[in-house]
């Protein structure tokens, strides 16, 4: 299977042909969250963009097996060496258990991307359910001379790996510059060789509560060797893509090959490393270590102190597709303002289509307005062979939609164009809006408010005693299992029982 897509990779730094290494089968790993909060703005960005990425692949056909993880162990304040466990910190404060955190958050943020209507992820490995796997990957960087014990604990020994191999390659950070940017003897690092180390194992201290057994000691693996570990075991030695956002880059990401590369895999894990662009607010990015995050539920609520208003889950998916993902994206109300107005305009154009009945038995098919449609329809994928262009393979949607206006208007004549014509727009537009982009019809309207318009009619039909539109009402309301009730007080309803 040999498809025209091609993906910009972070370790390239150009953008590749796509072609899988096992095809039709794509393995695609993408860091998942660390879950000792609610999902924020900036989550939803990889996680949509990633979802686009495996939504698309299959449209073309190819066979996706994605692994996004749980970070539930080893990612310590300000991602360091040292330092407490972000999830163990916050269940001492609240006293729970670290797992009762650990379940509160996975469930909200699958809630929320359920909300956004993200597809789960085929595998979700959580890090505390591979300790194995994570030992005898240290035991293999050990066996080959690039990591080293020290009071319990094990690092890696950057220096050692960087003399047959390139510590930086991904992110293009120079080992000679990092160690001059670097302090030695820095509060904590007396167990390392080099500043530049970094933790595959850490003893456990005595306040710490989530720890397991190794030859080292009782302690817990560190944050990076996590994905490592869980990537080869789902998708093997070496894969097609690696994913994340960019400020997992350097180091989370560089550690993750060093990590590859030193054990018996000897691969840079994935052939493919693809990042997403961060989403800022006032220009700077938005993190929980920064504070000046909005989380997904406030989103969806308005409940923020900078939101105008609510912004619903399709607003907010829309409102990062229409960016390119390896492209900035400033939070602002008027970008969401309009996002939901493209949003409600794509859905618009999705019922027109809906309701679009050819014309029967005509034969007045003119050539160019044939093909002007078909050349509109051909440009709706496109752009996302060219590195998943979201943002240009909307503008072609809101160009054919222009069209699609005129046809419902009547400017546009249906028959000017052949039904093979007709019937390709309308499955590629679909297509495109509902499996590719992953957007949904949300309900705007409110049954509750909508039920209390109809009674109002009833109660009007009553006063003017016109009772073929009481029964009819009462019929209506009947067959969706409402009965009307009426009462001294006035009209009510309830549920037929």
């Amino acid at each position: 299977m040999n498809h025209p897509l091609s993906l910009y990779n972070t370790l390239t730094r150009t953008k590749e042909p796509f072609t899988p290494l096992h095809s039709p089968f794509v393995g695609l790993y993408v860091c998942g969250p660390t879950v000792y909060g609610d999902a924020h703005l900036g989550h939803a960005r990889p996680y949509i963009t990633f979802d686009v990425m495996r939504r698309y692949m299959q449209y073309l056909g190819y066979k996706v097996r994605y692994v996004r993880n749980i970070t539930d162990v080893g990612h310590l304040q300000n991602d360091a060496d040292f330092g407490e466990d972000k999830i163990q910190k916050l269940a001492k404060a609240a006293q729970l258990e670290p797992m009762e955190v650990v379940q509160q958050y996975t469930n909200s943020f699958h809630r929320d991307m359920g909300s956004l209507n993200v597809l789960p992820p085929d595998i979700e490995p959580r890090a505390s359910g591979h300790i194995i796997e994570q030992i005898e990957m240290i035991q293999e960087i050990l066996d080959n001379g690039l990591a080293y014990e020290s009071n319990g604990s094990v690092y890696f020994d950057v220096p050692a790996y960087n003399k047959e191999h390139n510590y930086g390659k991904l992110s293009g950070r120079v080992v000679e510059d990092l160690l001059a940017n670097t302090r030695d003897n820095l509060e904590g690092q007396e167990e390392k060789r080099s500043p530049l180390d970094f933790a595959l194992w850490k003893k456990a201290s005595a306040s710490h509560i989530m720890r397991w057994s190794s030859p080292w000691s009782e302690g817990f693996p560190g944050w990076h060797l996590e994905c490592s570990a869980m990537s080869r075991k789902y998708l093997g030695p070496q894969f097609d893509i690696h994913g994340g956002g960019l400020d997992l880059m350097f180091p989370h990401h560089e550690c993750e090959i060093a990590q590859s590369q030193a054990s018996n895999s000897h691969s840079d894990s994935a052939r493919f490393w693809v990042h997403n662009n961060l989403i800022t607010i006032n220009g700077k990015k938005m993190g929980k270590s920064l504070g000046n995050f909005i989380t997904l539920g406030e989103l969806f609520t308005g409940t923020h102190e900078v939101l105008e208003q609510a912004y619903s889950p399709m607003t907010i998916r829309f409102f990062i597709l229409q960016a390119h993902y390896r492209s900035t994206l400033d939070f602002s109300n008027e970008g969401l303002q309009a996002a939901r107005k493209g949003y409600l305009k794509v859905m618009n154009g999705l019922r027109i289509l809906d309701q679009l009945q050819y014309p029967a038995g005509t034969d007045a098919v003119d050539a160019k307005a044939d093909e002007e449609i078909k050349k509109l329809t051909a440009e709706l994928f496109l752009p996302l062979n060219d590195d998943l262009n979201t943002a240009k393979s909307i503008a072609a949607l809101f160009n054919l939609l222009k069209k699609v206006n005129s046809m419902h208007t009547g400017g546009f004549k249906l028959e000017t164009i052949s039904e093979e014509t007709f019937e390709e727009m309308r499955a590629q537009y679909r297509a495109l809006v509902l499996d590719v982009l992953g957007l949904k019809v949300e309900q705007t309207a409110d049954a509750q408010s909508l039920l209390e318009v109809v009674l109002g009619f009833y109660k009007e039909a009553k006063e003017t005693k016109d009772y073929a539109k009481v029964d009819a009402i009462r019929a209506q309301l009947k067959g969706q299992g409402i009965v009307v009730k009426d009462m001294k007080t006035g009209i009510d309803w309830a549920y037929e029982e």
